[in-house]
């Protein structure tokens, strides 16, 4: 069993941070282990985006650049979340019908590999 090290962002501002094995795109809720070891059971539609990272600690000090090129990541992409915050990446699957879509991000230095991004938390998703 693969276990993703990932942060849940929800749409209320909150995080936990941890890892799972039963995320996938078409379900509607999943497991994440918390760093404490507990096991929780997430509602996908309570999400903003669940990041999947190299790191949980991830590099606080880093400052995004969305200048990179990801060959085979689709279509660059902007997304703006319904709480303010804007980010650029690319991705193959967005459809606003969908519960969510994959985003690889534009900066190769990034901590995040890809991010799962609910729609439902977007304001305005734009391919750029």
């Amino acid at each position: 069993m693969i276990l993703n090290k990932v942060v849940a962002r929800f749409k209320d501002g909150t995080l936990m941070k941890g890892t799972t094995a039963d995320f996938f795109p078409t379900k509607k809720e999943f497991h994440l282990t918390l760093m404490s070891g507990e096991i929780v059971q997430i509602d996908v539609e309570r999400l903003k985006a669940l990041f999947f990272v190299k790191d949980l600690e991830g590099n606080k000090d880093h400052k995004e650049e969305y200048s990179d090129v990801v060959p085979g990541g689709g279509r660059k992409v902007r997304i703006e979340f319904n709480d303010g915050e804007t980010v650029i990446g690319f991705s193959q699957g967005y459809s606003p019908n969908r519960q969510g879509f994959f985003v690889i991000p534009a900066d190769r230095k990034s901590n995040n590999e890809r991010f799962f991004v609910v729609v439902t938390a977007t304001n305005k998703v734009t391919f750029i």
